[in-house]
């Protein structure tokens, strides 16, 4: 943290009228890391449970599977919402 101040105050100092797209674009680059770790966690969590139990209970493969994809779908909408986040922060 104390790198990223230092290089908007070498910014400031340079020209004063462009750390605030600087600025937009760190926290928008931010914004979609923070975005990408809670579905990454939660992807690797589902996917872990889900072979799990497939090796629990192999007879119940086809309905653990089923359930996995759906569950992965609704949770990469989230890192596409965070997308759509970092987009509209960079460019508005």
């Amino acid at each position: 943290m104390e790198a990223i101040s230092m290089l908007v105050s070498a910014a400031a100092e340079k020209d004063p009228n462009t750390t605030g797209s600087g600025l937009t674009a760190l926290g928008a680059g931010l914004a979609y890391g923070f975005a990408a770790i809670g579905p990454a966690l939660g992807i690797g969590n589902l996917v872990g449970k889900s072979v799990e139990a497939m090796a629990r209970q192999p007879e119940a493969a086809g309905m653990v599977r089923t359930t996995m994809f759906l569950g992965i779908a609704f949770t990469e909408a989230l890192a596409l919402i965070g997308f759509v986040v970092f987009i509209l922060l960079k460019f508005a």
